[in-house]
């Protein structure tokens, strides 16, 4: 999904809906950013999901023959390039959890 609709997404949101949280949460480690929205919706308490991080470019393992050898892995981001995740949730009051709904159940 393009940046430009999860703005629209997020308007229609704010003005549509009881909105009860909105929060960004960084993730310095993997170089991470999420955009979160919790509000009251047709299928009760929802919450939506907009994770941005850099593209992966390159996946480099270093490991040794050895038994009990320890393995690492390196990851090279691009500088300019990102990727973009777009993830909704629904309130699941028995298991007080948030449950990830699956795209077939949008059609």
């Amino acid at each position: 999904m393009h940046p430009d609709r999860w703005q629209e997404i997020k308007k229609k949101i704010i003005d549509s809906f009881e909105l009860f949280n909105e929060f960004t949460q960084k993730d310095e480690e993997i170089r991470q950013e999420t955009e979160v929205l919790e509000f009251n919706g047709p299928a009760g308490k929802m919450r939506v999901e907009w994770i941005t991080r850099p593209k992966v470019l390159d996946k480099k393992t270093n490991y040794s023959n050895r038994i009990g050898g320890s393995v690492s892995v390196d990851y090279v981001y691009s500088p300019d390039e990102f990727t973009h995740t777009f993830k909704v949730y629904r309130w699941n009051d028995p298991a007080e959890s948030w449950n990830e709904m699956d795209a077939t159940a949008f059609s």
